[in-house]
């Protein structure tokens, strides 16, 4: 990628559908800064738009999205108390924005889908994976938290299968996704359009101010809809594990390429 080419990039088309194209091929569409400012601004813009009826959410290059950009956490965990502070409040503002947006969403996951990645689709109304897209929920195995995606990964595949894969970080595959829930529909390699295209039409026949209001009251009945004071509690809790002595430990870790300190040796 050309490093003037924006880390987020949008189309529409005439029928009213938006395409956010994740930008960082070759950081595998990790999320730093630039990347959730973009989400945002993105997000923003289309939905100040009365003409988008979708927005579809895709990556650039091998994968969807494959969580942090590690290099970028170090960065963050390194600064002060305030830093930290403001970049999870980023990052939970980016998925809690596209979980709160009232325009119907569809994510299209191919390649890898990790961490942030995980909470991104379970943010979305309709997730579709090629059938060779892998899936992880893997902070913890870093000495990290994903708490600030907790909401919307308890709202798609509930708390049970929450506490297993977030605590155990094991990496799993598109159909292990689709019978949790994470996944709507699973399709070949290669076959993400074609998947797309009906359920594109099926979004496109139903009325605008009505989707918008369904969307929100199935939130609501659920009690899905997060309040401002657990997504500042969960924001702090954030930022103050990612300065933690056991976070410090994993991204070092990772760095170096070499097993954490509490993981088996050898």
């Amino acid at each position: 990628m050309d490093a003037a080419q924006p880390a987020v990039l949008l189309e529409r088309d005439a029928r009213g559908v938006a395409t956010v194209r994740l930008n960082r091929p070759q950081r595998n569409n990790a999320y730093d800064e630039a990347m959730l400012r973009g989400l945002l601004q993105g997000l923003a813009a289309l939905q100040a738009d009365d003409s988008v009826r979708l927005i579809v959410l895709r990556g650039n290059g091998a994968h969807f999205q494959a969580g942090a950009d590690l290099a970028w956490l170090r960065s963050v965990a390194a600064a002060d108390a305030a830093a930290n502070l403001a970049a999870s409040r980023l990052t939970a503002q980016a998925v809690r924005a596209l979980d709160d947006c009232d325009r119907p969403t569809l994510a299209l996951v191919h390649g890898s889908c990790i961490g942030g990645g995980t909470g991104i689709v379970a943010a979305c109304d309709l997730v579709i994976a090629e059938d060779t897209a892998r899936f992880a929920i893997s902070e913890a195995r870093w000495g990290l938290a994903a708490s600030i995606i907790f909401p919307q990964l308890d709202a798609a595949i509930g708390v049970r299968q929450v506490r297993r894969y977030a605590l155990s970080g094991e990496v799993f595959s598109a159909a292990r996704a689709q019978a949790i829930g994470l996944v709507h529909e699973c399709c070949p390699a290669g076959g993400l359009d074609a998947a797309a295209a009906p359920v594109i039409d099926a979004f496109l026949r139903t009325a605008p101010r009505a989707a918008a209001i369904s969307k929100r009251s199935a939130r609501a009945c659920a009690g899905s809809i997060l309040s401002d004071a657990c997504f500042e509690q969960l924001v702090a809790e954030h930022a103050e594990r990612r300065r933690s002595p056991e976070a410090l430990e994993g991204l070092a870790s990772f760095a170096q390429r070499r097993p954490p300190a509490w993981a088996p040796q050898g």
